[in-house]
């Protein structure tokens, strides 16, 4: 049943009873990046909401800034009635959701965060995507650039996006041009570059929070995972071996028993140390 409540689009799922699960997608994702199966035996146990965010998808696409508290805004007017939830996120999904955790925390009993693209800081997360090679660099490093891209992208590529992502289901790679090119820009300097994720971490206290990472993740290298991780008693990290930015499609099942028991699956690897950042030769398109 997809739905569309005060401001963001939603698809609901699973028990209607059943222990809430939020699911937010990435930079350009969508509720089509979760759904199609791949939410597997979780809908048999848990009542799930997978929502667009502010400025992508079916939700609405203002003209503004899209910074983490807006963002979070429009998640709070969607969620706003829920008791409590486990939030779930991917790629830039999973700060959005450490920020609504961190301004909302009475909602949230915990947090499952797929590929978390922190570098540190804004002048690191500008560095890493300015040393990407050609065209990727200059699409990341200026926001006109970007922006002129976006529109062209969405109006005369848009169609030829399965073909050109093929290694994404074909709603999934449809769908990444639903936004405009300024939610897409803004978001990215404002949630993926200059957003200080580990203040709002530091704002969690002992909330549970559970990290999966690709150790082939090229676009939001493991390292920083680990570095936002590492100190924080409550937090872990999963490594797994030979995936890349997209462990939801690429081990869906391994990432379902994680959701459903977040500290008990395995192959899980703690780190209590802080880690040089690893450089990445290539960064493909955050989503």
């Amino acid at each position: 049943m997809t739905k569309q409540l005060n401001t963001l689009n939603f698809f609901e799922t699973g028990l209607t009873d059943g222990p809430t699960l939020v699911f937010i997608p990435g930079l350009s994702g969508t509720t089509r990046y979760w759904q199609g199966g791949r939410l597997g035996d979780l809908e048999k146990k848990y009542r799930i909401l997978v929502i667009d965010p502010l400025g992508f998808g079916d939700s609405p696409k203002p003209w503004s800034r899209y910074t983490v508290d807006s963002h979070v805004d429009a998640l709070y007017e969607t969620l706003k009635n829920e008791k409590q939830f486990a939030l779930v996120g991917h790629s830039m999904g999973t700060l959005l959701a450490i920020g609504y955790a961190a301004r909302h925390p009475e909602q949230v009993e915990r947090l499952v965060l797929l590929s978390t693209p922190f570098f540190g800081s804004a002048k690191e997360a500008r560095r890493f995507f300015s040393s990407q090679p050609v065209p990727t660099g200059w699409f990341f490093s200026n926001m006109v650039l970007a922006a002129v891209i976006c529109i062209i992208t969405r109006r005369i590529f848009g169609w030829l996006m399965p073909y050109f992502r093929p290694d994404l289901p074909r709603e999934v790679a449809a769908d990444i041009v639903k936004h405009s090119w300024r939610s897409f820009t803004s978001s990215f300097w404002e949630v993926i570059c200059n957003y200080d994720a580990k203040k709002d971490a530091d704002a969690l206290g002992d909330l549970p929070v559970l990290c999966i990472h690709g150790d082939q993740d090229e676009t939001a290298p493991f390292a920083g995972a680990l570095a936002l991780a590492a100190g924080r008693p409550s937090w872990q990290v999963q490594i797994l071996p030979g995936v890349d930015h997209q462990p939801w499609l690429r081990a869906p099942q391994t990432c379902q028993e994680a959701v459903a028991s977040p500290f008990i699956a395995g192959n899980v690897e703690l780190y209590a140390r802080p880690v040089d950042f690893v450089q990445s030769s290539k960064a493909a398109v955050i989503i």
